[in-house]
């Protein structure tokens, strides 16, 4: 497959997952990501009727569907009746996955308010490790995202924003359906950057790369090109890991995703 071919979209809340299958199949996009937590993709909507045709026309146009949760559920959340409750959440977008026949869900490990940091991992560790339970009876793929840095001052930071936190998840979870969601933009907000992550992370189950420049200061997705990612570099960094996925465009508007496919494309390494 080319690398035009291995460039999808995430089409998140813009479109129905109906009109982004089909939105797909009319711009050449092999890979599509879609959030199904609210209208037009209400979570509780995805039973087998509405699944099945979704699944189908897939199926039919060689679209390979990935779902993407909420970064807002805190996955470390340990309050009662909302411990479980981010349960029921994750599980459910697994019972989604299923009947989608969806190929892999992007998740989070939550965020913490500063002087909660070591309880609210130890929380959604084992919150993620029942979760790849529930994923490997399902045959579910779940993705583990590296979240952006937040500045020290601000009271709530994402859990696994840099390569010490997000390793803190994989060493301890242990599971044939776990793979890593990689986040460029994300890495350029911390010290060891887009390169440290990819020398010491866990490039073996690697499940895709997201996509967006940034401008190394504050979280951003902007057009590629505008920020300070060294496109050709990264592209160059990421392939040399034997990684044969997929990739993400994650910013802007469905048509700035194409056009930024375009300039992506012409900075791949030949």
């Amino acid at each position: 497959m080319n690398i035009r071919d291995r460039i999808g979209i995430d089409c998140g809340r813009k479109l129905s997952a109906e009109d982004a299958v089909q939105w797909a199949i009319d711009n050449d996009v092999t890979f599509i990501d879609c959030q199904i937590d609210v209208e037009p993709n209400a979570l509780q909507s995805f039973d087998e009727a509405r699944c099945t045709p979704i699944r189908d026309k897939c199926s039919a146009n060689g679209i390979q569907l990935g779902l993407h949760t909420l970064s807002s559920v805190n996955v470390s959340e340990f309050s009662p009746f909302m411990f479980e409750a981010v349960d029921e959440y994750l599980r459910a977008y697994i019972d989604a996955c299923a009947r989608l026949d969806a190929k892999w869900i992007v998740v989070h490990a939550g965020y913490h308010f500063t002087d909660d940091v070591e309880k609210r991992m130890e929380v959604g560790l084992e919150r993620l490790k029942r979760i790849l339970g529930y994923a490997e009876k399902k045959g579910a793929r779940i993705l583990l995202e590296n979240l952006n840095w937040e500045p020290d001052r601000a009271e709530v930071h994402y859990l696994a924003h840099n390569l010490e936190e997000m390793m803190y998840y994989f060493d301890r979870l242990n599971s044939p359906n776990l793979g890593w969601s990689f986040t460029i933009n994300h890495a350029t907000l911390v010290p060891e950057g887009i390169a440290g992550f990819l020398d010491n992370g866990p490039t073996e189950i690697l499940g895709e790369v997201r996509m967006a420049d940034n401008n190394g200061e504050f979280e951003v997705h902007m057009q590629p090109g505008e920020g300070i990612i060294d496109w050709t570099d990264m592209f160059r960094r990421v392939e040399a890991t034997g990684f044969t996925g997929h990739y993400t465009n994650a910013f802007g508007s469905l048509d700035d995703m194409l056009r930024g496919r375009d300039f992506q494309v012409e900075k791949f390494p030949s």
